[in-house]
Protein backbone atom coordinates (compact mmCIF):
# COMPACT_ATOMS: atom_id res chain seq x y z
CA UNK A 1 0.00 0.00 0.00
CA UNK A 2 1.15 3.60 -0.80
CA UNK A 3 0.99 6.25 2.02
CA UNK A 4 0.63 9.57 1.93
CA UNK A 5 1.28 12.20 4.59
CA UNK A 6 -1.00 15.04 5.35
CA UNK A 7 -0.32 18.54 6.71
CA UNK A 8 -1.48 17.37 10.31
CA UNK A 9 0.80 14.76 11.28
CA UNK A 10 -0.85 11.29 12.28
CA UNK A 11 -3.53 12.18 9.57
CA UNK A 12 -2.98 9.80 6.37
CA UNK A 13 -4.65 8.70 3.43
CA UNK A 14 -3.73 5.33 2.55
CA UNK A 15 -4.08 3.94 -1.37
CA UNK A 16 -4.39 0.17 -0.87
CA UNK A 17 -2.80 -1.80 -3.48
CA UNK A 18 -5.50 -2.58 -6.23
CA UNK A 19 -5.08 -6.22 -8.54
CA UNK A 20 -7.33 -6.11 -11.16
CA UNK A 21 -8.01 -7.59 -14.60
CA UNK A 22 -11.04 -7.92 -17.30
CA UNK A 23 -12.77 -9.75 -14.60
CA UNK A 24 -12.72 -7.09 -11.70
CA UNK A 25 -10.33 -6.45 -9.09
CA UNK A 26 -9.13 -7.48 -5.79
CA UNK A 27 -7.72 -5.22 -2.96
CA UNK A 28 -7.00 -6.25 0.80
CA UNK A 29 -8.73 -3.22 2.44
CA UNK A 30 -7.34 -3.74 6.06
CA UNK A 31 -4.99 -6.10 8.04
CA UNK A 32 -4.14 -5.11 11.60
CA UNK A 33 -0.40 -5.73 11.01
CA UNK A 34 0.08 -3.63 8.44
CA UNK A 35 -1.53 -0.87 9.98
CA UNK A 36 -0.28 -1.32 13.16
CA UNK A 37 3.23 -0.65 11.16
CA UNK A 38 1.81 2.93 9.96
CA UNK A 39 0.70 3.58 13.80
CA UNK A 40 -2.53 3.46 13.25
CA UNK A 41 -4.33 1.44 17.28
CA UNK A 42 -5.18 -1.94 17.58
CA UNK A 43 -7.86 -3.09 17.89
CA UNK A 44 -10.50 -1.96 15.89
CA UNK A 45 -13.62 -2.64 17.28
CA UNK A 46 -16.71 -0.98 15.39
CA UNK A 47 -17.30 -1.00 11.77
CA UNK A 48 -19.91 1.63 11.09
CA UNK A 49 -21.77 2.52 7.43
CA UNK A 50 -24.02 4.94 6.27
CA UNK A 51 -25.65 5.83 2.55
CA UNK A 52 -26.40 9.83 1.94
CA UNK A 53 -27.27 11.61 -1.17
CA UNK A 54 -25.60 14.40 -3.08
CA UNK A 55 -24.77 18.00 -0.54
CA UNK A 56 -25.45 15.71 2.65
CA UNK A 57 -22.89 16.99 4.76
CA UNK A 58 -21.90 14.81 7.90
CA UNK A 59 -19.85 16.31 11.03
CA UNK A 60 -17.63 17.52 12.49
CA UNK A 61 -18.61 15.14 14.80
CA UNK A 62 -15.86 13.94 17.94
CA UNK A 63 -16.28 11.76 21.48
CA UNK A 64 -14.34 12.64 24.02
CA UNK A 65 -13.50 10.97 26.28
CA UNK A 66 -13.51 7.61 24.69
CA UNK A 67 -12.15 9.13 21.47
CA UNK A 68 -12.58 7.45 18.22
CA UNK A 69 -9.91 6.88 15.72
CA UNK A 70 -11.64 6.46 12.29
CA UNK A 71 -10.49 4.24 9.04
CA UNK A 72 -13.03 5.66 6.56
CA UNK A 73 -13.46 4.63 2.82
CA UNK A 74 -16.33 5.18 0.40
CA UNK A 75 -17.62 1.95 -1.41
CA UNK A 76 -19.99 3.81 -3.52
CA UNK A 77 -19.54 7.37 -4.71
CA UNK A 78 -17.09 10.08 -3.77
CA UNK A 79 -17.07 11.99 -0.62
CA UNK A 80 -14.62 15.38 0.39
CA UNK A 81 -13.79 13.87 4.00
CA UNK A 82 -12.24 16.13 6.60
CA UNK A 83 -10.21 15.40 9.66
CA UNK A 84 -9.89 18.68 12.19
CA UNK A 85 -7.10 18.75 14.81
CA UNK A 86 -9.05 20.02 18.06
CA UNK A 87 -6.73 18.60 20.57
CA UNK A 88 -6.02 21.91 22.96
CA UNK A 89 -2.46 22.53 23.45
CA UNK A 90 -0.94 20.75 19.83
CA UNK A 91 0.40 22.88 17.38
CA UNK A 92 -1.88 22.05 14.95
CA UNK A 93 -5.10 23.31 16.66
CA UNK A 94 -7.63 24.23 14.46
CA UNK A 95 -6.28 23.24 11.24
CA UNK A 96 -7.74 20.86 8.71
CA UNK A 97 -6.31 18.44 6.56
CA UNK A 98 -8.91 17.00 3.70
CA UNK A 99 -9.25 14.10 0.78
CA UNK A 100 -11.73 13.15 -1.70
CA UNK A 101 -12.77 9.99 -1.44
CA UNK A 102 -14.39 7.75 -4.12
CA UNK A 103 -15.37 3.90 -5.04
CA UNK A 104 -12.70 5.21 -8.07
CA UNK A 105 -9.86 5.70 -6.17
CA UNK A 106 -10.23 3.49 -3.02
CA UNK A 107 -8.33 5.78 -0.86
CA UNK A 108 -8.62 5.66 2.97
CA UNK A 109 -8.16 8.36 5.05
CA UNK A 110 -6.91 7.77 8.68
CA UNK A 111 -8.57 10.17 11.24
CA UNK A 112 -7.14 9.94 14.40
CA UNK A 113 -8.58 9.60 18.31
CA UNK A 114 -8.67 13.64 19.45
CA UNK A 115 -9.52 14.84 15.75
CA UNK A 116 -13.04 16.04 14.82
CA UNK A 117 -14.27 13.88 11.33
CA UNK A 118 -16.87 15.08 8.86
CA UNK A 119 -17.60 14.77 5.21
CA UNK A 120 -19.82 16.17 2.03
CA UNK A 121 -21.23 13.93 -0.28
CA UNK A 122 -19.56 15.19 -3.80
CA UNK A 123 -21.18 12.79 -6.20
CA UNK A 124 -24.88 11.71 -6.66
CA UNK A 125 -24.63 9.17 -2.93
CA UNK A 126 -22.62 7.61 -1.33
CA UNK A 127 -21.81 4.41 0.71
CA UNK A 128 -19.22 5.45 3.20
CA UNK A 129 -18.08 2.82 5.64
CA UNK A 130 -15.01 2.60 8.51
CA UNK A 131 -13.81 0.72 11.38
CA UNK A 132 -13.42 2.57 14.57
CA UNK A 133 -10.55 2.49 17.64
CA UNK A 134 -13.19 2.80 20.00
CA UNK A 135 -17.47 1.82 20.37
CA UNK A 136 -20.36 4.45 19.84
CA UNK A 137 -20.46 6.84 23.10
CA UNK A 138 -23.23 9.54 22.19
CA UNK A 139 -22.99 10.75 25.84
CA UNK A 140 -19.11 11.35 24.75
CA UNK A 141 -20.35 12.70 21.22
CA UNK A 142 -20.26 16.34 20.07
CA UNK A 143 -20.10 18.59 17.29
CA UNK A 144 -18.09 20.99 15.82
CA UNK A 145 -19.85 23.69 13.12
CA UNK A 146 -19.23 22.25 9.85
CA UNK A 147 -18.81 26.09 8.95
CA UNK A 148 -16.65 27.76 11.81
CA UNK A 149 -14.57 30.78 10.20
CA UNK A 150 -11.88 29.92 12.71
CA UNK A 151 -11.33 26.93 11.11
CA UNK A 152 -12.20 27.92 7.31
CA UNK A 153 -12.34 24.25 5.85
CA UNK A 154 -12.68 24.96 1.90
CA UNK A 155 -16.13 23.13 1.21
CA UNK A 156 -16.34 21.99 -2.79
CA UNK A 157 -19.90 23.30 -2.05
CA UNK A 158 -22.83 24.06 -5.35
CA UNK A 159 -25.05 25.90 -3.09
CA UNK A 160 -26.07 24.90 0.57
CA UNK A 161 -24.94 21.68 2.38
CA UNK A 162 -28.54 19.25 3.81
CA UNK A 163 -27.08 19.21 7.91
CA UNK A 164 -28.94 16.91 10.74
CA UNK A 165 -30.45 19.32 13.63
CA UNK A 166 -27.04 18.21 16.17
CA UNK A 167 -25.04 19.75 12.91
CA UNK A 168 -26.89 22.61 12.42
CA UNK A 169 -27.41 22.94 15.78
CA UNK A 170 -23.21 22.71 16.41
CA UNK A 171 -21.16 25.79 18.14
CA UNK A 172 -18.15 26.87 16.48
CA UNK A 173 -14.44 25.35 18.19
CA UNK A 174 -13.81 28.79 20.11
CA UNK A 175 -17.16 28.85 21.62
CA UNK A 176 -16.73 25.20 23.40
CA UNK A 177 -15.35 24.91 26.90
CA UNK A 178 -12.18 23.83 26.94
CA UNK A 179 -12.78 20.79 29.24
CA UNK A 180 -15.07 19.54 26.92
CA UNK A 181 -11.75 19.45 24.16
CA UNK A 182 -9.31 16.42 24.02
CA UNK A 183 -5.83 17.34 25.17
CA UNK A 184 -2.81 17.22 23.13
CA UNK A 185 -1.15 15.15 25.60
CA UNK A 186 -4.24 12.75 25.79
CA UNK A 187 -3.79 11.73 21.89
CA UNK A 188 -0.57 12.56 20.43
Amino acid sequence: MKVIETTLPGVLIIEPRVFGDERGYFMETYRASAYAELGIPQPMVQDNQSFSRKGVLRGLHIQHPRAQGKLVQVLVGEVFDVAVDIRRGSPHFGRWAGVSLSAENKRQFWVPPGFAHGFLVTGESALFVYKNSDYYSPETEFSVRWDDPGIAIEWPLDGAPELSEKDTNALCLKDLPLDRLPGFEDYS
